[in-house]
């Protein structure tokens, strides 16, 4: 009896183990080298040509906003969302085609960014959000649609040009039920969008509508397949770096990024970097103070060393990685004894996060 039921067990394992074998990937065995993490791979990201906004008119994290609510700060329209922890962060959560809008303080300026932190539906690969900068609820093909999902992003309608929303399987893997960082960059007709480390828009001549608000449409498919949206921040383009500096002495940038709690530059901080690199050389005669700064949440002292490791950690990139002599670059943490805005609103403790350039 024993020996008939190991025999059962053996050949059970047996056929599973054949079974596992037909179902891998045949590629498998020959993958010695592990997949390229986006995250800490600068060589994926080498199209990602993103810079920040500095003057922040709109941010929204949800972080005063009851768990279980509709946030203060949206305009409800149609649907089903509410506010909701996830993983320690906060987002809108629809179970329900919804649509909300951002109202903002002015007219969206010519040269603006817009950055949503958004979770995808677990399946159904097509667009599952869409944005216009329009007042109306109503998509219309008078003006540009953005939209984005697990598979990429698209910009369509408009009369301008377009980019058809596509589907790629490793990008739909990657971010099928999954955060991912959509980023857009408007100057005049210009507009680019990435998710992530991709570009998947770059488009000259679009139709963005400019109003004082935007209209975001999300696709959501019941409780089992509910989108996210996270942080939003939306802000204004300035001039070139080194015009800014030129005219002010000083410059406030916001594209350079860490870690939460931490020092370790993030790799979206590449182009800001590059741009400060690029300066640099182009004028060497030129020195700065690079100066880190915090908002008031959270422990002063903590604060203060905080900024103060960025700032030198900003320094010690742009000599290890752009080749600018060090003897050219100090560096100082203020913490949030400095601060350009009240810490009153979203909006001003976010500006109020950023390191700053100035001439020495």
């Amino acid at each position: 009896m024993n020996a008939h039921r190991n025999s059962a067990l053996i050949a059970g394992s047996a056929v599973a183990a054949i079974a596992l074998l037909l179902s891998a990937d045949p590629l498998s065995a020959q993958a010695a080298k592990p997949a390229a993490d986006p995250a800490t791979d600068p060589k994926l990201w080498v199209n990602y040509d993103f810079v920040p906004g500095s003057r922040v008119l709109y941010y929204n994290d949800y972080s005063e906003d009851v768990v279980g609510n509709f946030p203060k700060r949206l305009g409800f329209k149609s649907g089903n969302m509410e506010v909701a922890e996830l993983d320690g962060q906060r987002y809108l959560r629809a179970t329900a085609p919804s649509v909300f809008t951002i109202t903002l303080p002015e007219v969206l300026p010519a040269r603006f960014t817009i950055e949503i932190d958004v979770i995808n539906r677990k399946s159904l690969d097509g667009a599952a959000f869409a944005l216009q900068g329009t007042l109306l609820q109503m998509r219309d093909g008078k003006n540009s649609t953005i939209t984005w999902g697990a598979g990429g992003a698209g910009l369509t309608g408009g009369g301008g040009g377009e980019t058809q929303y596509g589907y790629n399987d490793a990008v739909s893997a990657r971010y099928r039920g999954k955060p991912a960082q959509v980023r857009i960059m408007g100057d005049g007709e210009y507009i680019k969008v990435y998710m992530g480390e991709k570009r998947f828009v770059n488009i000259p001549n679009a139709n963005l509508a400019r109003t004082t608000a935007l209209n975001l449409w999300l696709d959501a498919r019941g409780d089992e397949n509910p989108v996210y949206v996270g942080r939003i921040r939306i802000a204004e383009s300035s001039k070139s770096i080194y015009d800014e500096l030129t005219a002010k002495g000083r410059v406030t940038t916001q594209g350079i990024l860490f870690d939460t709690g931490s020092d370790r530059i993030k790799l979206e901080s590449t182009p800001t970097l590059k741009d400060i690199g690029a300066m640099l050389a182009a004028h060497p005669e030129l020195k700065l103070s690079v100066e880190g700064h915090t908002d008031n949440v959270g422990d002063a002292a903590a604060n203060l060393k905080l900024s103060e490791a960025r700032a030198a950690a900003v320094k010690a990139a742009l000599v290890k990685d752009y080749g600018v002599d060090a003897a050219r670059l100090t560096s100082k943490g203020f913490g949030s004894t400095k601060p350009i805005s009240p810490n009153t609103t979203a909006e001003g403790r976010q500006g109020n996060r950023r390191v700053d350039l100035v001439k020495v």
